[in-house]
């Protein structure tokens, strides 16, 4: 969200608090203008006389405790006010914004002017935007003369890999650029969802062909560049496309950069969101009035003291939990920080004093240390959702037991899912739609919910014989009750026994090139009219 937006969006949750402000502002000049005329005036001697009396009357300060007072008054005014001027991520759905990365995957990307290659630089450079996009959903498109769908949007990163790796410009059906088609076909994919998303191609370079098409694109979904070019060298059609271009770099700051138009992309799909809360920044405004309240240690400036009790009470009792809880960093992919818990029993002691167990638990959630966050959270929304992230999905479903939102029902539903709970897990999603018939990705995930469940049934079905359990038969005896052709007798080989899951997984060939070149060279021949 550039700063446009943000002063667009601006407002306070809280206004009736400024019918405070004329006190304030009446008290301080009512003061000020006392104190005045009392300098002015003396009751024992001549105005004259006084003057001369006066020492330092040229050092006089131009800031006296009543004005650091009043603009302390002021800062906790507005804080109270509740500025805003975004929204608060949903902690039960994903928190980013989707992204669909477009690959360039011909021969001039095997050049090695950026080392080894363009390409594996390029699929290094994918690999470390995924790792920062835990529970985001991502989608990777390669394209070449066709363009083609790899992976649809999907929050596991690791299942994207292995497609990334198989990804060679002889597995596609024909040379060429249709970059403009791969946007389109990554602007469909977000064209689904209920929020905007980011658009990444990563090329070395475009035809001018493809310039209308970026040209004329929906400006609904943020655009980004990642250009595969040494430095110095540049592509005049990427040059002209209105897009955030980012050259590759030997380090991470190209990933950065492309960090920080995510945040912008989120942002943004945050603040259009109408189903979410605004967030509340009046926290922020205890720091400045904290700074001016140091101020008072001085000599003859203690007259804020009293109000300093008075009015920081009543703040740190109206900042909520989930205000703390809320913060969310600029950068969408903050990488997890390693933090020791606090062991000596002082500090644990300010931290009891200092913070609820709701905020502790947010602040080592921002820290995704989810195992303490969930052991500090009171709060089951929160402490389900940090339960649910760390793995602990029996735990989180009971937590979430508490809860009668759709919130709740729909991370119960997708723990149950991993937990493999399926039949439960279509309880949920249904759940869910009777709570709040228009909840995002409510009736997708139901449906998908509803598919697993028939295919796990189905399976199970197939494998009454106790085939999966070992428990298979020695012999395989077909009946010729009928007298019909010749009794037939199958005889398993000794020695013979079941894989193991290892060993299936291990059997399988882990290179895709193959399977996407014959899948791709499919879809090639299907679009052709």
């Amino acid at each position: 969200m550039n700063l446009l937006d943000s002063l667009s969006a601006f407002h306070f949750l809280r206004p009736l608090w400024f019918l405070g402000l004329p006190i304030i502002v009446g008290l301080w000049w009512w003061y000020r203008f006392r104190q005045q005329q009392a300098d002015r005036i003396s009751r024992h001697f001549a105005p004259h006389l006084a003057k001369a009396l006066r020492t330092g009357q040229s050092r006089t300060a131009k800031v006296s405790p009543t004005d650091t007072l009043a603009a302390m008054l002021l800062c906790l005014l507005v804080g109270l006010a509740g500025p805003s001027w975004n929204r608060m991520a949903n902690p039960m759905v994903s928190q980013t914004a989707p992204l669909v990365i477009a690959l360039e995957v011909s021969q001039g990307m095997l050049a090695s002017d950026v080392p080894p290659s363009r390409m594996e630089r390029a699929k290094h450079k994918i690999e470390d935007l995924l790792a920062t996009r835990t529970g985001a959903d991502t989608a990777l498109i390669a394209y070449a003369g066709s363009a083609h769908l790899v992976v649809p949007l999907t929050n596991d990163p690791e299942l994207i890999k292995p497609y990334l790796e198989g990804l060679r410009p002889e597995i596609m059906p024909s040379e060429g650029d249709v970059a403009a088609q791969a946007l389109i076909m990554a602007e469909e994919l977000l064209q689904a969802r209920d929020v905007a998303g980011t658009i990444v191609f990563i090329t070395d370079g475009m035809g001018a062909q493809n310039a209308p098409g970026f040209a004329d694109r929906q400006e609904r979904n943020a655009l980004a560049i990642l250009q595969m070019l040494p430095e110095g060298k540049q592509d005049a059609t990427l040059a002209a496309i209105d897009a955030q271009r980012v050259v590759v770099s030997a380090d991470n700051s190209d990933v950065a950069q492309l960090e920080k138009t995510l945040a912008t992309a989120y942002q943004q799909a945050l603040r259009e969101n109408d189903r979410l809360a605004w967030k509340d920044n009046g926290g922020w405004l205890a720091w400045p009035a904290a700074l001016l309240a140091l101020l008072w240690f001085r000599r003859g400036w203690g007259l804020g003291a009293v109000a300093l009790l008075l009015w920081l009470a009543p703040l740190g009792a109206w900042l909520p939990a989930s205000a703390w809880a809320q913060q969310n960093s600029s950068s969408v992919s903050k990488r997890a920080e390693t933090t020791a818990e606090p062991n000596s029993p002082w500090i644990r002691s300010l931290w009891d004093a200092f913070l609820t167990p709701d905020q502790q638990g947010a602040w080592w959630l921002q820290r995704r240390d989810y195992a303490r966050a969930s052991a500090h959270f009171t709060d089951p929304a929160w402490q389900g959702y940090a339960l649910f992230r760390d793995g602990q999905y029996s735990a989180a479903i009971n937590t979430l037991n508490q809860l009668d939102t759709a919130d709740a029902a729909y991370t119960q539903g997708v723990a149950m899912i991993r937990n493999r709970q399926y039949r439960d897990a279509v309880e949920a999603f249904q759940t869910v739609l009777q709570r709040d018939p228009d909840y995002p990705d409510g009736e997708k995930n139901l449906a998908l919910a509803q598919q697993i469940l028939e295919y796990v049934e189905k399976s199970r079905e197939q494998s009454d014989t106790g085939e999966e359990s070992g428990e298979g038969a020695d012999d395989v005896v077909f009946d010729n009750e009928a007298d019909r052709g010749e009794l037939t007798q199958v005889a398993g080989k000794q020695g013979d026994e079941l894989l193991t899951a290892d060993q299936w997984i291990q059997s399988i060939d882990a290179d895709t090139s193959d399977y996407l070149r014959q899948r791709f060279a499919l879809e090639a021949v299907e679009v052709k009219p």
